[in-house]
């Protein structure tokens, strides 16, 4: 295990931030410097959590060994049960390991925009908006509203979130699609089924100095419009919140959560950032596609999950086919089972 994840190269790296932050002039750049402070927490985070599994390992070899002196000793049932603990958190650990793509580290910025519908669909996207809220207070990771837009009489009509955390992208980029809903809606006073859908969007939040993504502001379009739902005591006071329209592309992103117009332009245009590494990202899986002759439609049919309240209670994802009957634990942020499976599922087709 300690080469599989090369802890000679984590103990390096830990030590060079280590000493950046002795540097004079480490504080100059706050931002910066918050920065590595993050990136060092998680490093930290990383190797603390190899080690706690190392003794693990080694308190469950010695508990083998004093039950196979002394059989009668008891240590068996404890064993048992230690032991599927220890293999539960070692696959965790596993799958952390194997998010080693160029932007799995990153934080992620997720969107949820309900499809027709109404009411109906627009109340599902707050139920998704509450199951990612969990799941990411579950993981310890930090959830920033970006820009929230109100239904007209319940739920939602957009909802940007910034979540914060190691590896927050390289989880949530398996929920990206559209979710769909089956239910008995609480809006119909006939009682009548009604089927929903909410697509989802995640992008690695990107960092203001990233060279590869470049914004010209001849190409940009800056509104500004008072801001509307949750915020605060500034909201519908001034003109803070910001929309930003990228010309060439007809990609726009709003942000209305901060309390300064400077702020909100600032949020805007890393948001913008990410869209458009999103669509390069695009761009180069369709014609890798291409070359290898795949078909992938994108639309309301290609949903990636069904989240079935009734007739019966069934949560499946269509891409890995892992489902569960335990719906209220699922919407109350149970994801990882999805996640993992999705990640298990990818490392297998590449090794194939």
């Amino acid at each position: 295990m300690g080469g599989l994840f090369d802890l000679e190269a984590l103990e390096t790296d830990i030590a060079e931030y280590e000493h950046q932050m002795l540097e004079p002039t480490f504080w100059d750049d706050s931002s910066a410097a918050q920065e590595i402070i993050n990136q060092l927490n998680d490093l930290k985070s990383v190797y603390g959590t190899f080690n706690e599994l190392a003794e693990s390992q080694e308190e469950l070899e010695m508990m083998f060994e004093l039950m196979k002196e002394d059989p009668e000793s008891g240590f068996e049932e404890e064993l048992e049960e230690r032991l599927l603990a220890f293999e539960t958190a070692l696959n965790s650990y596993e799958l952390t390991m194997l998010l080693n793509g160029p932007n799995d580290k990153n934080n992620a910025i997720l969107e949820i925009h309900p499809g027709a519908g109404g009411t109906e669909s627009q109340d599902w996207g707050s139920l998704l908006y509450r199951m990612y809220t969990r799941w990411a207070e579950q993981k310890g990771y930090t959830v920033e509203l970006l820009d929230y837009q109100a239904g007209d009489e319940a739920g939602i009509k957009s909802v940007t979130m910034l979540i914060k955390g190691l590896n927050a992208y390289g989880n949530l980029r398996s929920e990206r699609g559209v979710h769909r809903l089956v239910r008995i809606s609480p809006f119909d006073s006939a009682g009548r089924r009604h089927t929903s859908f909410c697509s989802i969007d995640v992008m690695p939040e990107i960092s203001h100095d990233n060279t590869d993504i470049e914004v010209s502001p001849d190409d940009i379009r800056v509104d500004t419009y008072r801001a509307s739902g949750a915020g605060g005591q500034h909201v519908n006071k001034t003109s803070s919140a910001i929309r930003i329209t990228h010309i060439p592309t007809g990609i726009a992103v709003q942000s209305q959560a901060q309390r300064s117009q400077f702020q909100n332009r600032d949020t805007a245009m890393g948001m913008l950032k990410a869209k458009l590494f999103q669509l390069q990202e695009e761009e180069r899986e369709k014609e890798l596609a291409e070359i290898r002759g795949e078909q992938k439609e994108i639309g309301w049919g290609s949903q990636i999950r069904s989240y079935v309240f009734h007739p019966y209670s069934m949560i499946k994802d269509h891409r890995t086919n892992h489902e569960t009957g335990n719906v209220q634990a699922v919407m109350d942020g149970d994801l990882d089972p999805f996640i993992d499976a999705y990640l298990k599922m990818n490392i297998d087709a590449e090794e194939k």
